[in-house]
């Protein structure tokens, strides 16, 4: 797929880019040559690759869910200048 400089304009302009005259042309083409190597690519065969979730096969070492620490929500909201049945009160910001 080849790009224009038209093209380019366009999509520096819904990009927001401000781009100078003179590099369009070099743009159009580095543009056209990721188009075309994305064209190659889709055209590939792989019906027997497996998708992975990482490149290097790697496994994410995951710890157990357990609870190591105790329950202390008692002893903070004998502090807490509000509270009511287990809930922190607090004055209202938004109307």
């Amino acid at each position: 797929m080849s790009l224009t400089t038209d093209d380019v304009k366009k999509i520096a302009h819904l990009a927001r880019l401000g781009i100078d005259e003179s590099d369009i042309e070099s743009y159009a083409k580095d543009l056209s040559r990721m188009l075309d190597l994305m064209t190659q690519m889709s055209e590939l065969n792989t019906d027997d690759v497996i998708p992975m979730a990482h490149p290097m096969d790697q496994v994410q070492r995951l710890r157990p869910d357990t609870v190591t620490e105790r329950n202390n929500r008692e002893q903070f909201q004998v502090i807490a200048p509000q509270v009511e049945a287990g809930l922190y009160l607090v004055p209202k910001v938004i109307e």
